[in-house]
């Protein structure tokens, strides 16, 4: 059985090398653990909840595939997948992680102010997302979401509006600054489960210990960054960076010559990408910007 659950949760990257989405699973776990410090029991509901979503797409999804099932791509093909009539697992995360931002806005300490609900929601559904377009490469999601993190756990907040964002924030912090090694090394990876949960994690940290202007900033922010993610590659524009590489490539293991040479490792749905590194996929990419 041990076997058998641990091929379910393999994944070859875009090396060619062997990883596993128990580092997802274990992600969540912690995040959701942490978070019941919040006092909060829809925080939990909400992150149990995404991580779950997250978890069932990296599991049905390639069973999908196999099955020569329509797979959508991005959050547009998510989009015309309900549109046709169609719950795909992705178009149910399109749908989920969006309700359950909701319900824990919704929830959240006061002052909550009642137009801010649903910015708040916004914001935490759209980090959620957004980290998952990031997890690319090795570390690369963690990269992200580490720093906020740490930043928005020092928030010395007097209200428990802000107290409950810190611990928020340490919920994704912890988990994540554990799995980076494994990550970095390419033993695991975060998956839709992982990278989901940190994200919504800080997202909704960023919502009780931000002050509305910045929250609005940032959704902004977040908004442009997924719609140009429909357009444009990440790992294109990381690798055409001079700053931007040497930090994405920090940490990781070189990339095996026969990658560079375009010998080795499936397909890849990760839009172009310099020669001096192929795009990362799996055997389950779930759309243009999520393959690892």
């Amino acid at each position: 059985m041990i076997a058998a659950l641990r091929a379910e949760l393999a994944r070859t990257n875009f090396a060619g090398r062997e990883v596993s989405l128990a580092e997802g699973a274990l992600v969540v776990a912690g995040t959701c653990a942490l978070a019941r410090r919040t006092g909060r029991p829809l925080d939990l509901l909400a992150l149990a909840g995404i991580g779950g979503l997250g978890l069932l797409d990296d599991l049905l999804e390639p069973h999908q595939r196999r099955a020569g099932r329509p797979v959508s791509k991005g959050l547009r093909g998510h989009l015309a997948s309900l549109r046709s009539g169609r719950v795909t697992t992705g178009a149910a995360k399109a749908l989920g992680i969006p309700a359950l931002a909701l319900l824990a806005a919704a929830g959240g300490p006061a002052p909550r102010g009642g137009a801010m609900v649903p910015v708040d929601a916004a914001l935490t559904a759209g980090c959620a997302n957004l980290a998952n377009l990031l997890d690319l490469r090795p570390g690369r999601a963690l990269k992200a979401v580490l720093p906020p993190a740490a930043l928005l756990a020092l928030t010395a907040g007097q209200d428990e509006r802000a107290r409950s964002g810190a611990r928020l924030a340490v919920a994704a912090l912890l988990p994540g600054a554990l799995a980076l090694p494994a990550d970095l090394r390419e033993h695991g990876m975060l998956g839709d489960a992982g990278a989901n949960v940190l994200g919504a994690a800080v997202g909704a940290a960023a919502t009780r210990t931000l002050p509305a202007p910045a929250r609005l900033a940032l959704l902004g922010g977040v908004v442009a960054l997924t719609l140009a993610s429909e357009k444009v590659s990440f790992s294109a524009v990381i690798d055409r960076t001079p700053a931007l590489r040497a930090l994405d490539r920090a940490g990781r293991l070189p990339v095996p010559s026969r990658v560079v040479d375009g010998s080795a490792g499936p397909g890849t749905t990760d839009g172009p990408a310099a020669p001096s590194e192929p795009p990362r996929s799996s055997s389950d990419p779930d759309d243009a910007e999520e393959a690892r």
